[in-house]
């Protein structure tokens, strides 16, 4: 049981941090219990926290009931925690499974749902139909630039006009005879109307620019045919167009083997355009150019049909994080991420180095001996690499998060674990991997937001949950992906990049089981059609992850 007031909270009764809810000052009075109880003797700002008695140096502390931290001097209580008197520590794990029961969320109201979505010839579904183009070298990056140059517009969906509307107001001003000071004044406008698809069953077309395929290692290029055969295979997809240079490692035969992997029956269209066996540039893009669109007509034909819940694949991502999104966005997703599962749905846990301290648990909950041995296994060698390039989990954290309470890698973990929930382990995944099994699935990728959510919808993912504590803007160019905040600040800032507020959790005008109902309802919405902030922006963050770089 957690020990709340409005200034304060314990999220766990074994926990030796407390986090501020609202600015402390000095001297104000903590009383936890009728025997718990101290004075604040420093500043604590709202979402840091703070310890109720002394500490001694070498003393391991506790947060979400796992160690977080160890004192590297002596805490007098009522004392903010920072880096200087908290080193990282995490609390010790192994491949021995000690089984632990799950009782299922109610889903009593979703049973008969739906949500409407296209459906795939191999059963699958997507939450949207897309058209992608893929380079299978970052040679090819300028010709599919040159491709989106001539299709976005003409085809209707190009985004953020009103930045264009200004430009063109701008020339015109400064032609007129306009003053640098009346040009930096100019009444922006509005962001205008999104303009009218031409194909309106056809989401977009999206172009998946890289810098790889060629001049890295070989694991880079096969990661990379890996991921783009996760797009090309994806249930949003209705058709892939390759641009290939010829000559580089990452060899399209690569991709199509990577492609049976996740699809024996593929019968996607898959269009190969080869540079190198071209007449000329002119001859390959026309080609290209010609056969995407008649392949997007025939995608046009799909249209949005019923589908159960056990056909949605959620990721789970967080972001951008502050000190509350472990105790907000993250239990929040978490608890959305239980009822997907208890509907027959899959969810995808990635971000490995904010598992740093919760191994033990997510060892626990494997459902074989095989999935623990596999995760422990990948999580040691990814620390390992990590450290060899000097580095190491213990660095994940950014100035961002830190400066916002989250000053250890295990507090950060801890909190960000949350929002896989609490069922079942189904199956453990390496990097790129492609999800099989309904429940839960821990995907091995970077912590790193984009590389992270580039790997779950290479994975299959068809919705990402995705929880912001600062507020971030990243989306991913087939999978919509709802964005939560931890509180209703960021909310109301980041306006145009947030779908649901969280907020509501800390101030406690709502508890989490029906903030869940209300986010559940509105992923539904989202797979059947309803845009996304990120969508509307238009971003599209596709970055493939190098392994052993990047945490």
């Amino acid at each position: 049981m957690v020990t709340l007031s409005s200034s304060f909270l314990r999220v766990n009764p074994a926990d030796d941090l407390i986090v501020a809810l609202q600015d402390l000052e000095v001297g104000t009075e903590i009383k936890i219990d009728s025997s718990e109880h101290c004075r604040i003797v420093e500043a604590i700002p709202r979402k840091h926290k703070f310890v109720t008695r002394d500490v001694a140096r070498g003393e391991q502390l506790r947060m979400y009931g796992v160690i977080v931290g160890e004192a590297s001097r002596d805490i007098p209580a009522g004392s903010l925690l920072t880096m200087e008197n908290l080193d990282h520590s995490s609390e010790p794990f192994h491949a021995n499974r000690k089984q632990i029961d799950w009782a299922a969320p109610d889903v009593g109201d979703w049973q008969q749902s739906t949500f409407q979505g296209y459906h795939r010839s191999n059963g699958s579904v997507g939450t949207a139909n897309y058209w992608i183009v893929i380079p299978t070298v970052f040679c090819e990056n300028r010709n599919l630039l040159k491709m989106s140059e001539a299709l976005h517009g003409v085809l209707g969906y190009q985004t953020n006009s009103g930045y264009r509307n200004l430009a063109q107001r701008l020339a015109k001003a400064w032609q007129q005879g306009a003053t640098i000071d009346q040009l930096a004044a100019l009444d922006p406008g509005s962001p205008g109307d999104l303009p009218e698809r031409l194909l309106p069953n056809v989401d977009g077309i999206k172009f998946l620019t890289h810098d790889g395929g060629c001049g890295g290692t070989r694991e880079d290029s096969q990661n990379l045919c890996g991921i783009l055969a996760g797009y090309a295979c994806h249930p949003n997809v209705a058709g892939v167009t390759v641009l290939s240079l010829g000559c580089q490692h990452a060899q399209v035969s690569i991709l199509e083997d990577e492609i049976q992997k996740r699809d024996s029956n593929f019968d996607k269209p898959l269009l190969i355009f080869e540079q190198q066996k071209a007449e000329s540039e002119w001859d390959m893009m026309t080609r290209a150019i010609r056969e995407t669109f008649a392949g997007m007509v025939k995608a046009n034909e799909l249209t949005r049909q019923p589908a159960s819940l056990d056909k949605l694949i959620v990721g789970v991502e967080c972001g951008a994080s502050d000190g509350f999104s472990g105790i907000s966005a993250n239990p929040l997703i978490g608890a959305v991420a239980d009822r997907v599962v208890g509907l027959g749905g899959s969810v995808v846990l990635s971000e490995f180095p904010e598992l740093c301290g919760v191994e033990q648990d997510l060892v626990n909950r494997c459902t074989s001996q095989e999935l623990a041995d596999r995760f422990v296994d990948i999580m040691q060698r990814y620390e390992a690499r990590a450290v060899a390039v000097g580095s190491g989990f213990a660095k994940n954290p950014s100035p961002g998060n830190i400066k916002d309470g989250l000053i250890t890698d295990a507090i950060k973990s801890a909190g960000a674990a949350l929002k896989g929930g609490r069922s079942p382990v189904k199956d453990v995944l390496d990097y790129p991997g492609w999800v099989t099994k309904r429940g839960l699935n821990l995907l091995c990728t970077a912590g790193n937001d984009v590389e992270s959510t580039t790997g779950m919808a290479g994975a299959g993912a068809n919705l990402i949950l995705f929880s912001t504590g600062l507020g971030t803007p990243t989306g991913n160019p087939v999978c919509p992906v709802i964005k939560v905040s931890s509180n209703t600040k960021t909310s109301e800032s980041f306006s145009d990049m947030i779908d649901f507020d969280a907020g509501p959790i800390i101030d406690g005008s709502t508890s989490i089981p029906e903030h869940a109902a209300q986010l559940l309802n509105l992923s539904l919405e989202v797979a059947s059609g309803k845009p996304t902030a990120a969508m509307k922006l238009g971003q599209d963050d596709f970055i493939v992850w190098k392994r052993g770089v990047s945490l």
